[in-house]
This record gives structure tokens, sequence and C-alpha cells, in this order.
């Protein structure tokens, strides 16, 4: 198997280099690739990408930010891999923790596998960013009956052909939400594994907002009210 490693980097000059680095240090149980999608930094991003020398990594450049779901689209459109995960640049998540969510796939116990935070004084910014996050994953849980403990995860890995059929359609920070949402109307339920997480705050830049977790609710219920197509496959 081959797994495809999806990095979105927007404006991460400081953190890309050690991201990179990271990344292609894991000893992985299987093949890898590591696609990278500048997604029209305006820093030193793109330079800092064109010094890096490894034969696992591509980098793909869009002229212009067009968000996480739209650099994640193209990643997933260029993957060569059968699996996908994706990884952020910020350093937020531990790319040592891949392997882990590999494991379930390895052995047969799952298709759909994500990494499940789990917030405390070292991992999470403000009480509101954590609360925000329950709430979207509690909703998400009420609309289509399950019972999975971290929506907004970005560590989801899949087969990159199951991905690319739910022709996720959001493009900012909105495509996590229409992932799963997605995922449980087909009555796919993620298989979970903890992870470590250690979140940035504001004057470090992180990006996501109130406004992305209001999107969050919208396309939940967006996705719940939607019938289920005739082809869609059940893991």
């Amino acid at each position: 198997m081959k797994l495809s490693i999806l990095m979105p980097v927007y404006n991460e000059e400081e953190r890309i280099a050690d991201a990179l680095k990271q990344a292609l240090a894991v000893e992985y149980p299987c093949e890898i690739e590591l696609l990278v999608v500048d997604d029209g930094s305006r820093d030193g991003t793109g330079e800092v990408l064109g010094r890096a020398d490894d034969a696992r990594l591509r980098v793909i450049t869009h002229q212009r930010n067009a968000g996480k779901g739209a650099a994640i689209r193209t990643a997933v459109a260029n993957a060569e891999g059968e699996y996908m995960v994706i990884l952020d640049a910020d350093l937020e998540y531990d790319p040592q923790d891949i392997p882990r969510l590999l494991a379930p796939v390895l052995d047969g116990r799952a298709t759909v596998v994500y990494g499940n935070r789990t917030f405390g004084s070292h991992s999470a910014y403000s009480f509101w960013y954590v609360m925000g996050n329950k709430g979207v994953t509690m909703a998400a849980n009420v609309l289509f009956n399950s019972y999975i403990g971290d929506l907004e995860t970005c560590f989801k890995l899949m087969p990159v052909a199951l991905y690319r059929s739910l022709d996720v359609r959001s493009r900012g920070f909105g495509m996590e939400a229409e992932v799963t949402g997605k995922l449980l109307r087909r009555r796919i339920r993620p298989y979970e594994v903890p992870i470590s997480y250690r979140a940035r705050g504001r004057e470090e830049g992180k990006k996501i907002t109130w406004r992305d977790g209001v999107e969050a609710l919208w396309i939940l219920g967006r996705e719940r009210t939607r019938r289920r197509p005739a082809d869609d496959t059940r893991s």
C-alpha cells in the first residue's frame, strides 16, 4: 500500500521546514509520498519549499489563496497513493501518530480512521475553541445518530478513491464537516484512535474562527437533509 500525505500550506514560512522534516522522518509501515499544496502563500513559504530535496516530496502551487478545502481537492486529484491522510503544516499534529492511524487499516479492522484529540491545558488555546469543536461534533452525532469524538480533526485517513467519490466542494475549513457529514450519510463510521495535539494561538497564526463553526453546523444540516444517492456504498 502507498500512503499519500496531503499537506495544505498557507503562509507558514516559519514552520514549513520543520513540518517537512518531521513528516519525512517518520518510519512508516508502507511506502509514502508527501504532497504539498502551497495555497497562494505571500511570505517565504514558496522559497523554503523550493529548497526542499526529497524524492518522496512533491509540491503544487496555487497562484491565489483558495482555502484548505480547495488545497486538499488539488492534492487529492494528484495523489498517487491508494490511501490518504491530511497533515497540516502548523506543527499542531505529530506525524509520528500516522502509523497508529494506519494500523487498523493494515490489519483489516477499518477503512476510515480519524485521529481523536484529547483536549487539555497543553492542547487548547481557549475554552471557546474546545467548546466549539465539541458542539460541532455533538451536532453531527445527533443529526446522524452516530458517536464520534472529534469531527474537526485534521487526521482523517481513508482510501483516495473514497475521498474522490465524496466530491467535497467546501473551499475552506468547512471541508472537515462536509467530509464527515458525507461519510456518516453513507453510514460509514470512522474508526478513531487517540493522538497527541498542541494547539497554537492567534498570535502564532491560528486561522480558524467562530464563523467556521457556524458554517460547519450549516453544512452538517445540509448533508443530513440530502437524500443518499443510489450509488453510495457502505463500509
